[in-house]
């Protein structure tokens, strides 16, 4: 530690100078920028004060007429301009976003009246932003509401160059799934374990959804391939109440494929949610909240039926007498179900007009069921999956003068994963594991027994943040900023094997990864400093990132006996080494014409693999026989990808924003697995080692088209070209190529990774004419991921050389807003999958195809006592969802 504590006294004394010369930064927060003349002559007018109505904030115009607003929350604003001698001047519909600068300029007309007189002009967003000098994508509470969404993942597949695999899992721009980071209100909330989401967002809750692709301010660190950042609402200053309801079901043509679901029923799915905020009475405004619930379930699509129970028993090893029991009800029981609960709260405590403190809090709880195909008659069998997840963030802000603020945060998140279908191991409902392996054959559904998993993990961050910005002259907005990490990955996992009868058909734990458990605190640490340059309408973000993990964890010093059990030294492990790094960053937008801009960027991004790799299988064990085991390494080094970035915007008559981008990523250090000879002979195994890569290259077509006055319309059409490449799309695609025999041998060059989807195309129309109705309207088109063609499990050709077919989706929504006395109402209908289309996510490697496979051609005649191969072939989850049909309502008080 005695490292990070020079670390840290270095930019403790950093930050000190920078605060005596009041420069510095902080996130979460946009800019107002503009300047304002005399509309008779165009000289510019000093002293004239720009106020953001109904709040606290505003500035004065300098001796050029220039005025500059920081630490603007995002929002729908309106500001107003007064002078002595010249109409009062209100500009309305002024956007502002998260790390961005807005400009509103204001023409003052003179007057002879001194009270009485004023002039409102509404604001148009521009098309193309000026100061944007990587790719970025802002989506706004207002937008949220039009769209046909449940979640805010479902805002996240709707960007350019965002792809879903067919597991389901999100890649931004060809990396892979753990590289993108996820921020709420300034903090991060992404699980160091697996890099995803701790915490699951309403999207209702949503003030302004930030998705940065493209390379990122020093500001942010510890991610390669993008930034989710949300802002959360805020209180208002009135009260207000209200909530929502919406019920539905699936309603398809494809009942052959989705059972149970040729019914409709008003439970099948359905969603309540409650809210209020407005200021505590008896405080003047100075203190106010935001308070929600909401409740979700949705029954699923994919059923079983319970012909079998856990504990039947069968016999197919005499073809003469099969034995097999049968008790099941035969009903359908869901397969897929998920059931949520959401709450988010916000206090804001306004100290006085320079100071304000915040406390939020989100939480969810989620109890769902993945889909088996195994367990289809013995659906009681399989595991259940429960996820808890909870953060608290404190922000403290302070603006120190009209152009320096400063912010400190700490945020404290809990992330619980349970996944067993008994809490207590010892559970009498779990049967003999031999009962698993009681099939008639490879294509033969189970007849009885439970999964003997029981997996259970948490983990906890506590992180400090200490952040300021400062315009420290016109051209320069200098920032800088510490953050500290402390975190705790407790994991426990269990399972149970059948010995044999040799053995006295005894349990037993399975020589499994995590056998045991543990419980680490890894250190991270970073501080950053950035210089946002504004000249001529040409913007430079420069800057440089420091960052420091330490993973507190122990290495074997001799790799051929980890788990010392040959050796039998005292000393045989030593404390993994600390790691540093430096990553500067460099981006430049600037102007071609009045109204169209290049922008280039690069930047160096480092990221630590997710701590599961680095405490997998505590004890250093390796199982005998072969190779069998997966190991650890929190020796890891970071990961390292550098980008490269050129885009270009353009508007065009008045109503039209195109943005082409073109980008190239070069990885390197990315997670793989090295195998390792023991001194037993014959026993080996996997560890985890940076030896993977990638090589990403691609560009977007972004078109947006604003609404007038007349048509109301809103549309917005993305085209992603991008080829993702790399030697694996698993890091234990090393490990699982020595498993095979004979073994397979390593890619020698670059193949399509998984998620390598070369084409897709994105179209959202918007109608919304408050005299009629509103439609939302959501298409997309992806090209076929890849898959690695084989017959009978023997690959035909390279891997990831076959490719799946095309999918495409709609989505709908209709609404109609009315007001009745003082309350607002709004019914809508959403159509998720309009069209019934079964897209096909997963195939068989011997036709390429998910609905029939070549199975039957070479297995010869099979007997069919549990189902039929053509039964075991239709596999539903290998569809993508079908039509689902919402109906619901919203009322605000």
């Amino acid at each position: 530690m005695k490292s990070l504590n020079k670390v840290i006294k270095y930019y403790f004394l950093l930050l000190i100078y920078f605060l005596c010369s009041q420069t510095l930064w902080a996130g979460q927060t946009g800019k107002i920028t503009g300047k304002i003349t005399d509309s008779s002559n165009s000289e510019p007018l000093v002293g004239v004060n720009v106020i953001i109505e109904a709040t606290s904030m505003g500035a004065a115009a300098d001796l050029e007429g220039d005025f500059v607003i920081l630490n603007v929350p995002p929002g729908t604003y309106t500001l107003f301009a007064s002078m002595i001698g010249y109409k009062k001047t209100y500009i309305s519909n002024v956007k502002i976003f998260v790390d961005r600068t807005t400009r509103v300029d204001f023409k003052l007309e003179p007057t002879v009246l001194e009270l009485g007189e004023s002039i409102t002009v509404i604001a148009e967003h521009p098309l193309i932003q000026k100061d944007l000098t990587a790719t970025s994508y802002s989506v706004s509470a207002d937008e949220i509401e039009m769209m046909p969404v449940e979640s805010f993942q479902d805002i996240l597949q709707l960007q350019a160059g965002i792809v879903e695999d067919s597991q389901g899992e999100l890649h931004i721009r060809g990396g892979r799934s753990s590289e993108i980071a996820y921020m709420v209100d300034g903090m991060s909330v992404s699980d160091p374990f697996s890099g995803k989401a701790a915490v699951n967002v309403d999207q209702n809750n949503i003030q302004e959804m930030k998705v940065i692709s493209g390379t990122f301010n020093a500001e942010y660190g510890k991610v390669m391939s993008g930034i989710v950042e949300i802002v959360t609402k805020e209180p208002e200053n009135h009260l207000n109440l209200g909530g929502s309801f919406y019920f539905g079901d699936y309603l398809s043509s494809n009942s052959d494929l989705f059972t149970n679901i040729d019914g409709l029923s008003a439970t099948a799915i359905y969603n309540a949610q409650f809210y209020l905020t407005g200021p505590v009475p008896f405080l003047n405004n100075k203190l106010s909240y935001y308070f929600s619930l909401r409740r979700f379930y949705n029954e699923g699509w994919l059923y079983g039926k319970r012909r079998y129970n856990p504990s039947d028993s069968s016999n197919f090893q005499n073809s003469d007498a099969i034995y097999m029991e049968q008790t099941g009800d035969n009903k359908s029981v869901s397969m897929n179900y998920n059931s949520q609960y959401f709450a988010n709260a916000k206090l804001v405590f306004r100290i006085s007009p320079n100071m304000k403190l915040s406390y939020s809090f989100l939480g969810d709880l989620s109890d769902y069921q993945n889909y088996s195909h195994l367990f289809k008659y013995n659906p009681d069998g399989e595991v259940v999956n429960s996820q808890y997840g909870y953060t608290n963030i404190l922000n403290f802000n302070h603006t120190l003068s009209s152009k320096t603020f400063y912010t400190i945060k700490y945020s404290h998140y809990y992330y619980d994963f349970k996944s067993f279908l008994y809490e207590d191991p010892d559970d009498p409902g779990y049967v003999n594991p031999v009962l698993l392996r009681n099939r008639e054959d490879a294509y033969s559904f189970l007849t009885g027994g439970t999964n003997m998993s029981h997996f259970y993990r948490n983990t906890t961050v506590d992180a400090a943040k200490f952040d300021i910005t400062s315009q420290a002259t016109k051209l320069h907005q200098l920032k800088a900023g510490v953050e500290y990490k402390y975190n705790k990955i407790h994991l426990r996992s269990l399972s149970a094997s059948y010995l044999g009868e040799e053995a006295g058909g005894m349990f037993s734990e399975a020589a499994f990864f995590n056998a045991g458990g543990y419980t680490h605190h890894p250190v991270e640490f970073a501080a950053y400093f950035q210089d946002k340059i504004e000249l001529n309408n040409m913007t430079v973000n420069a800057g440089l990132r420091y960052d420091y993990f330490n993973s507190n964890g122990l290495v074997p010093k001799d790799l051929r006996d980890p788990g010392n059990d040959i050796n039998q030294q005292q000393d045989a492990y030593q404390d993994a080494a600390t790691k540093h790094q430096f990553s500067p960053r460099m981006g430049i937008a600037f102007p071609i014409s009045v109204s169209g801009v290049i922008h280039i960027s690069y930047g160096h991004f480092f990221q630590l693999p997710p701590y599961e790799f680095l405490y997998m299988n505590p004890r250093f064990a390796v199982a005998p026989g072969g190779l069998n085991t997966l190991m650890g390494n929190a020796d890891l080094n970071p990961q390292s990808t550098v980008i490269y970035e050129v885009g270009f915007q353009q508007e065009l008559l008045g109503i039209l924003g195109i943005d082409v981008t073109g980008f190239y990523k070069d990885a390197r250090n990315l997670l793989g697995t090295k195998i390792y000879e023991t001194y037993v002979l014959g026993d080996r195994y996997a560890r985890y080692y940076n030896l993977d890569y990638g090589n990403i290259r691609g560009i977007t077509l972004s078109v947006n088209k604003r609404p007038t006055v007349r048509d109301h319309l809103t549309v917005s059409f993305d085209y992603t070209f991008q080829v993702a490449e790399g030697n694996a799309s698993d890091p234990n695609h090393e490990f699982y190529n020595n498993q095979s025999f004979p073994p397979k041998k390593s890619n020698i060059q670059v193949i399509p990774l998984n998620w390598d989807q070369r084409q897709t195309v994105n179209l959202s129309v918007s109608y919304n004419n408050p005299k009629l109705i509103g439609i939302g309207l959501i298409g997309q088109f992806q090209s076929g991921l890849p898959y690695t063609p084989a017959i009978q499990s023997e690959e035909t050709t390279f891997e990831n050389s076959g490719r799946k077919p095309f999918n495409y989706n709609m989505d709908l929504r209709i609404y109609k807003q009315f007001k009745i006395w003082q309350t607002c109402y709004n019914i809508f209908v959403k159509v998720y999958n309009l069209l019934d289309r079964k897209n096909e996510i997963n195939v068989y490697a011997d036709t390429g195809r998910a609905g029939y496979s070549l199975v039957n051609k070479y297995i010869g005649e099979r007997r069919a006592s549990v189902n039929t191969l053509d039964e075991w072939l239709m596999c539903p989850v290998f569809y993508s969802e079908p039509r689902k049909i919402l109906i619901g309502f919203e009322v605000e008080f």
